[in-house]
């Protein structure tokens, strides 16, 4: 599926999504990646919600962003509460969606300029 993007200038807008591969620019991923508004953070070892850990979603609080988007690949699933527990108590927002939906919300909030990581597993 490719995303129309108007006038956002950034070399971290995702051109394209299809499962097992992301288009950020011109440069295509075939791994999971964390993103954010400044810096593309890749590979991502995680390849479903069963591998995600405390250690990852710690690794998500260390980047301090304002909200994380958690792509799960060609289907919403939710990881238990508790392990994403410790992104509320550090007031992150998190939002849990398959991956293109993740894809097409990641640009809107670039355009925004907001201050926000996604977690995308392919």
């Amino acid at each position: 599926m490719r995303f129309s993007a108007e006038q956002i200038e950034s070399p971290w807008l995702i051109r394209a999504y299809e499962p097992g591969r992301i288009r950020i620019g011109e440069s295509e991923h075939l791994h999971g990646l964390l993103l954010m508004p400044e810096r593309l953070l890749e590979p991502w070892p995680v390849e479903s919600v069963k591998q995600l850990n405390r250690a990852l979603v710690a690794q998500f609080i260390q980047y301090q962003p304002d909200l994380v988007l958690l792509g799960t690949g060609r289907r919403q699933e939710f990881p238990p509460p508790t392990l994403m527990a410790p992104l509320m108590e550090a007031s992150i927002g998190y939002e849990v969606m398959d991956t293109a939906a993740a894809c097409r919300t990641w640009n809107i909030l670039l355009g925004e300029g907001r201050q926000v990581l996604a977690a995308l597993m392919v």
